[in-house]
Protein backbone atom coordinates (compact mmCIF):
# COMPACT_ATOMS: atom_id res chain seq x y z
CA UNK A 1 0.00 0.00 0.00
CA UNK A 2 1.12 4.06 -0.90
CA UNK A 3 2.71 5.12 2.76
CA UNK A 4 0.36 8.43 3.23
CA UNK A 5 0.65 11.70 5.39
CA UNK A 6 -2.10 14.30 5.66
CA UNK A 7 -2.01 17.97 5.71
CA UNK A 8 -3.80 20.56 7.30
CA UNK A 9 -2.16 24.08 7.29
CA UNK A 10 -3.35 27.51 6.92
CA UNK A 11 -3.28 29.55 3.90
CA UNK A 12 -0.08 31.81 3.59
CA UNK A 13 0.40 34.40 0.77
CA UNK A 14 1.80 32.28 -1.86
CA UNK A 15 4.89 32.97 -4.53
CA UNK A 16 2.01 32.61 -7.17
CA UNK A 17 -1.29 33.06 -8.23
CA UNK A 18 -4.36 32.14 -10.56
CA UNK A 19 -3.43 34.81 -12.82
CA UNK A 20 0.16 33.98 -13.55
CA UNK A 21 -0.98 30.81 -14.41
CA UNK A 22 -3.38 32.44 -17.26
CA UNK A 23 -1.04 34.71 -17.99
CA UNK A 24 1.59 31.90 -18.80
CA UNK A 25 -1.06 30.02 -21.02
CA UNK A 26 -1.21 33.18 -22.92
CA UNK A 27 2.35 33.23 -23.89
CA UNK A 28 2.30 29.20 -24.13
CA UNK A 29 -0.81 29.34 -26.77
CA UNK A 30 0.61 28.09 -30.48
CA UNK A 31 4.03 27.06 -29.12
CA UNK A 32 3.19 24.28 -26.10
CA UNK A 33 1.46 21.22 -27.46
CA UNK A 34 -2.42 21.13 -26.15
CA UNK A 35 -1.16 17.62 -24.90
CA UNK A 36 -4.34 15.14 -25.08
CA UNK A 37 -6.61 13.78 -22.18
CA UNK A 38 -6.69 10.20 -22.68
CA UNK A 39 -8.50 7.40 -21.22
CA UNK A 40 -8.37 3.64 -20.43
CA UNK A 41 -11.42 1.03 -19.37
CA UNK A 42 -9.34 -1.25 -18.21
CA UNK A 43 -7.40 1.63 -15.54
CA UNK A 44 -10.71 2.41 -14.77
CA UNK A 45 -12.32 -0.76 -14.12
CA UNK A 46 -9.16 -1.86 -12.09
CA UNK A 47 -10.06 1.35 -9.90
CA UNK A 48 -13.48 1.79 -10.03
CA UNK A 49 -13.14 5.20 -10.63
CA UNK A 50 -13.19 7.76 -13.67
CA UNK A 51 -9.39 8.43 -14.36
CA UNK A 52 -8.25 11.30 -17.24
CA UNK A 53 -4.38 10.84 -18.04
CA UNK A 54 -3.14 14.12 -18.80
CA UNK A 55 -0.10 13.47 -21.59
CA UNK A 56 2.64 15.57 -20.87
CA UNK A 57 5.06 12.91 -21.86
CA UNK A 58 3.23 13.90 -25.49
CA UNK A 59 4.84 17.95 -24.74
CA UNK A 60 7.18 19.45 -27.05
CA UNK A 61 10.47 18.28 -25.33
CA UNK A 62 9.20 15.04 -24.10
CA UNK A 63 7.58 16.18 -20.90
CA UNK A 64 5.41 18.82 -19.01
CA UNK A 65 9.09 20.74 -18.17
CA UNK A 66 8.52 23.04 -21.67
CA UNK A 67 5.62 24.82 -20.37
CA UNK A 68 7.90 26.39 -17.27
CA UNK A 69 11.11 26.85 -19.22
CA UNK A 70 9.72 28.80 -22.39
CA UNK A 71 7.30 30.74 -19.68
CA UNK A 72 10.54 31.74 -17.68
CA UNK A 73 12.80 32.49 -21.06
CA UNK A 74 9.99 34.02 -23.05
CA UNK A 75 10.09 37.18 -19.79
CA UNK A 76 13.88 37.74 -20.44
CA UNK A 77 14.84 41.24 -21.73
CA UNK A 78 17.63 42.00 -24.28
CA UNK A 79 20.33 41.70 -21.77
CA UNK A 80 19.62 38.58 -20.39
CA UNK A 81 18.87 37.29 -23.88
CA UNK A 82 21.87 38.25 -25.23
CA UNK A 83 23.76 36.63 -22.31
CA UNK A 84 22.19 33.43 -22.35
CA UNK A 85 20.78 31.32 -19.97
CA UNK A 86 22.28 28.41 -17.37
CA UNK A 87 20.04 25.57 -15.87
CA UNK A 88 20.82 22.57 -13.91
CA UNK A 89 19.03 19.56 -13.99
CA UNK A 90 19.11 15.56 -14.95
CA UNK A 91 17.36 15.33 -18.27
CA UNK A 92 13.58 17.07 -18.90
CA UNK A 93 14.73 20.72 -17.58
CA UNK A 94 17.77 20.47 -19.49
CA UNK A 95 16.03 19.73 -22.64
CA UNK A 96 13.41 22.07 -22.43
CA UNK A 97 15.18 24.97 -21.42
CA UNK A 98 17.83 24.07 -24.72
CA UNK A 99 14.56 23.74 -27.05
CA UNK A 100 13.30 26.78 -25.44
CA UNK A 101 16.71 28.82 -25.68
CA UNK A 102 16.84 27.70 -29.93
CA UNK A 103 13.21 28.89 -30.10
CA UNK A 104 14.15 32.58 -28.55
CA UNK A 105 17.19 32.84 -29.82
CA UNK A 106 19.44 32.58 -27.34
CA UNK A 107 22.33 30.52 -26.46
CA UNK A 108 22.11 27.80 -23.37
CA UNK A 109 24.19 25.76 -20.80
CA UNK A 110 22.69 23.00 -18.88
CA UNK A 111 25.01 21.32 -15.87
CA UNK A 112 23.74 17.68 -16.01
CA UNK A 113 24.88 14.39 -14.24
CA UNK A 114 27.42 11.95 -15.18
CA UNK A 115 24.79 9.60 -14.93
CA UNK A 116 22.02 11.20 -16.82
CA UNK A 117 19.94 8.71 -19.56
CA UNK A 118 22.41 9.45 -22.35
CA UNK A 119 19.03 10.01 -24.71
CA UNK A 120 18.13 13.22 -22.24
CA UNK A 121 21.81 14.29 -23.13
CA UNK A 122 22.10 13.51 -26.56
CA UNK A 123 18.42 15.50 -26.59
CA UNK A 124 19.49 18.43 -25.02
CA UNK A 125 23.07 18.51 -26.90
CA UNK A 126 20.47 17.67 -30.22
CA UNK A 127 18.75 21.54 -29.24
CA UNK A 128 21.87 23.01 -29.32
CA UNK A 129 23.10 23.35 -25.66
CA UNK A 130 26.53 23.20 -24.13
CA UNK A 131 26.15 20.43 -21.69
CA UNK A 132 28.08 20.60 -18.34
CA UNK A 133 28.71 17.41 -16.47
CA UNK A 134 29.04 16.48 -12.71
CA UNK A 135 29.08 14.11 -10.25
CA UNK A 136 25.62 14.21 -8.47
CA UNK A 137 26.75 12.36 -5.29
CA UNK A 138 29.77 14.36 -4.39
CA UNK A 139 29.12 17.71 -6.22
CA UNK A 140 26.59 20.53 -5.69
CA UNK A 141 24.98 21.59 -8.81
CA UNK A 142 22.90 24.57 -7.35
CA UNK A 143 26.42 25.57 -6.58
CA UNK A 144 27.92 24.46 -10.05
CA UNK A 145 24.67 26.46 -11.34
CA UNK A 146 25.56 29.69 -9.55
CA UNK A 147 29.22 29.71 -10.22
CA UNK A 148 29.00 29.34 -13.97
CA UNK A 149 26.05 32.11 -14.04
CA UNK A 150 28.25 34.76 -11.98
CA UNK A 151 31.37 34.25 -14.45
CA UNK A 152 29.50 34.22 -17.75
CA UNK A 153 26.31 37.07 -16.74
CA UNK A 154 24.09 34.39 -17.41
CA UNK A 155 20.73 33.82 -16.16
CA UNK A 156 19.87 30.70 -13.70
CA UNK A 157 16.61 29.18 -14.63
CA UNK A 158 16.47 26.27 -11.79
CA UNK A 159 14.04 23.02 -12.69
CA UNK A 160 11.41 24.23 -10.34
CA UNK A 161 12.23 27.16 -7.39
CA UNK A 162 11.36 30.01 -9.86
CA UNK A 163 8.11 31.43 -10.09
CA UNK A 164 7.90 31.76 -13.78
CA UNK A 165 8.80 28.14 -14.32
CA UNK A 166 5.89 27.46 -11.63
CA UNK A 167 3.64 28.98 -13.29
CA UNK A 168 4.14 27.41 -16.65
CA UNK A 169 3.55 23.86 -15.21
CA UNK A 170 0.32 25.14 -13.95
CA UNK A 171 -1.19 25.13 -16.93
CA UNK A 172 -1.13 21.40 -17.25
CA UNK A 173 -3.36 21.21 -14.83
CA UNK A 174 -5.56 24.70 -16.28
CA UNK A 175 -5.79 22.67 -19.66
CA UNK A 176 -7.08 19.60 -17.95
CA UNK A 177 -9.59 20.66 -16.02
CA UNK A 178 -10.91 22.74 -19.12
CA UNK A 179 -11.35 19.50 -20.64
CA UNK A 180 -12.84 17.25 -18.66
CA UNK A 181 -14.65 19.21 -15.89
CA UNK A 182 -14.69 18.84 -12.49
CA UNK A 183 -12.35 16.21 -10.67
CA UNK A 184 -12.93 15.27 -6.76
CA UNK A 185 -8.61 14.75 -7.00
CA UNK A 186 -5.57 15.66 -9.23
CA UNK A 187 -2.66 13.36 -8.82
CA UNK A 188 0.81 14.43 -9.13
CA UNK A 189 4.11 13.73 -9.11
CA UNK A 190 6.45 15.40 -6.75
CA UNK A 191 10.02 16.32 -7.31
CA UNK A 192 11.04 19.79 -5.79
CA UNK A 193 7.74 21.03 -6.42
CA UNK A 194 7.14 22.81 -9.51
CA UNK A 195 4.89 20.76 -10.98
CA UNK A 196 2.68 19.97 -8.08
CA UNK A 197 2.62 23.65 -7.20
CA UNK A 198 1.39 25.09 -10.25
CA UNK A 199 -0.87 22.82 -10.88
CA UNK A 200 -2.39 22.78 -6.88
CA UNK A 201 -2.73 26.82 -7.14
CA UNK A 202 -4.58 26.05 -11.02
CA UNK A 203 -6.89 22.82 -9.26
CA UNK A 204 -7.64 24.74 -6.01
CA UNK A 205 -9.07 27.94 -8.36
CA UNK A 206 -11.16 26.26 -10.43
CA UNK A 207 -12.16 23.57 -8.01
CA UNK A 208 -11.72 24.23 -4.21
CA UNK A 209 -12.85 20.95 -3.35
CA UNK A 210 -10.24 18.79 -5.70
CA UNK A 211 -8.12 17.16 -3.14
CA UNK A 212 -4.48 17.39 -4.59
CA UNK A 213 -2.12 14.57 -4.05
CA UNK A 214 1.45 13.94 -4.57
CA UNK A 215 3.25 11.17 -5.39
CA UNK A 216 6.98 10.57 -4.55
CA UNK A 217 9.55 7.78 -4.90
CA UNK A 218 9.64 5.56 -1.51
CA UNK A 219 13.33 6.16 -1.33
CA UNK A 220 13.31 9.84 -1.51
CA UNK A 221 10.22 11.21 0.34
CA UNK A 222 11.92 14.26 1.15
CA UNK A 223 8.41 16.77 0.68
CA UNK A 224 6.67 13.78 2.78
CA UNK A 225 9.75 14.60 5.48
CA UNK A 226 9.46 18.20 5.04
CA UNK A 227 5.69 18.76 5.17
CA UNK A 228 5.74 16.42 8.48
CA UNK A 229 8.35 18.40 9.75
CA UNK A 230 6.75 21.71 9.01
CA UNK A 231 10.43 23.02 7.12
CA UNK A 232 12.17 21.54 4.68
CA UNK A 233 14.28 18.39 4.84
CA UNK A 234 17.38 17.68 2.85
CA UNK A 235 18.34 14.22 2.28
CA UNK A 236 20.98 12.45 0.18
CA UNK A 237 20.37 11.05 -3.13
CA UNK A 238 17.90 9.13 -3.74
CA UNK A 239 18.42 5.85 -5.19
CA UNK A 240 15.61 5.27 -7.74
CA UNK A 241 14.75 4.79 -11.21
CA UNK A 242 12.70 7.80 -11.02
CA UNK A 243 15.43 9.96 -12.08
CA UNK A 244 13.38 12.86 -12.57
CA UNK A 245 12.32 12.90 -9.00
CA UNK A 246 16.20 12.82 -7.75
CA UNK A 247 15.64 15.59 -6.07
CA UNK A 248 17.20 16.19 -2.37
CA UNK A 249 14.85 19.05 -0.94
CA UNK A 250 11.64 20.57 -1.84
CA UNK A 251 12.45 24.65 -3.23
CA UNK A 252 11.88 28.09 -0.51
CA UNK A 253 9.15 28.74 -3.17
CA UNK A 254 7.74 24.94 -3.92
CA UNK A 255 7.57 24.37 -0.22
CA UNK A 256 4.70 27.23 1.18
CA UNK A 257 2.60 26.33 -2.20
CA UNK A 258 2.63 22.59 -1.31
CA UNK A 259 1.93 22.99 3.04
CA UNK A 260 -0.81 25.19 2.08
CA UNK A 261 -2.71 23.48 -1.12
CA UNK A 262 -1.46 19.90 -1.55
CA UNK A 263 -3.88 17.57 0.53
CA UNK A 264 -2.04 14.51 0.95
CA UNK A 265 1.50 12.65 -0.31
CA UNK A 266 2.33 9.04 -1.15
CA UNK A 267 5.03 6.97 -2.02
CA UNK A 268 5.74 4.43 -4.88
CA UNK A 269 8.30 1.83 -5.12
CA UNK A 270 10.30 1.30 -7.76
CA UNK A 271 8.88 -1.88 -8.68
CA UNK A 272 5.45 -0.68 -8.30
CA UNK A 273 6.91 2.42 -11.06
CA UNK A 274 7.79 -0.46 -13.08
CA UNK A 275 4.53 -1.93 -13.05
CA UNK A 276 2.91 1.61 -14.73
CA UNK A 277 5.17 1.35 -17.16
CA UNK A 278 4.36 -1.72 -18.67
CA UNK A 279 0.52 -1.05 -18.01
CA UNK A 280 1.03 1.84 -19.76
CA UNK A 281 2.86 0.75 -22.83
CA UNK A 282 0.79 -2.64 -23.24
CA UNK A 283 -3.19 -0.93 -22.52
CA UNK A 284 -2.10 2.80 -23.65
CA UNK A 285 0.72 2.23 -25.95
CA UNK A 286 2.78 5.09 -24.25
CA UNK A 287 6.21 5.51 -23.66
CA UNK A 288 6.41 6.80 -20.37
CA UNK A 289 9.34 7.37 -18.34
CA UNK A 290 9.42 6.43 -14.60
CA UNK A 291 8.94 9.75 -13.04
CA UNK A 292 6.32 10.00 -15.19
CA UNK A 293 4.52 6.98 -14.22
CA UNK A 294 4.41 8.35 -10.38
CA UNK A 295 0.97 9.65 -10.04
CA UNK A 296 -0.44 6.86 -12.48
CA UNK A 297 1.41 4.50 -10.00
CA UNK A 298 -0.05 5.10 -6.68
CA UNK A 299 -3.57 4.57 -8.15
CA UNK A 300 -2.70 1.59 -10.47
CA UNK A 301 -0.57 0.19 -8.05
CA UNK A 302 -0.38 1.42 -4.64
CA UNK A 303 -3.71 1.13 -3.54
CA UNK A 304 -4.33 5.39 -3.70
CA UNK A 305 -8.52 4.87 -2.70
CA UNK A 306 -9.98 6.33 -5.58
CA UNK A 307 -13.39 4.76 -6.22
CA UNK A 308 -16.48 5.65 -7.37
CA UNK A 309 -14.34 9.63 -7.85
CA UNK A 310 -13.13 11.60 -11.02
CA UNK A 311 -9.43 11.82 -10.85
CA UNK A 312 -7.31 13.82 -12.88
CA UNK A 313 -3.21 11.88 -13.58
CA UNK A 314 -0.74 13.76 -14.60
CA UNK A 315 1.74 12.39 -16.94
CA UNK A 316 4.69 13.76 -16.37
CA UNK A 317 7.32 12.68 -19.10
CA UNK A 318 8.34 9.96 -21.69
CA UNK A 319 11.80 10.45 -21.84
CA UNK A 320 13.39 7.26 -21.16
CA UNK A 321 16.27 5.38 -23.45
CA UNK A 322 14.68 2.43 -25.41
CA UNK A 323 17.41 -0.31 -23.83
CA UNK A 324 16.78 1.28 -20.51
CA UNK A 325 12.68 0.93 -20.87
CA UNK A 326 13.46 -2.77 -22.08
CA UNK A 327 15.78 -3.76 -19.53
CA UNK A 328 13.17 -2.39 -17.18
CA UNK A 329 9.97 -4.03 -18.17
CA UNK A 330 12.07 -7.84 -18.92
Amino acid sequence: MAQRYFMIFPMTPLPIVFADIEAAAARLDGVAHRTPVLRSRTADERCGADLFFKCENLQRGGAFKFRGAYNALAQFDAVQRQAGVIAYSSGNHAQAIALSARLLGMSAAIVMPLDAPPLKIEATRGYGAEVIRYDRYTQDREQIGRAIAAERGMTLIPPYDHADVMAGQGTAALELIAEVGPLDALVVCVGGGGLISGCAVAAKHLLPDCRVIGVEPEAGNDVQQSLRAGHIVHIDVPRTIADGAQTQHAGQLTFPVMRSLVDEVVTVSDAQLVSAMRFFAERMKLIVEPTGCLAAAAILEAGLPVAGKRIGVIVSGGNVDMTRFAQLLA
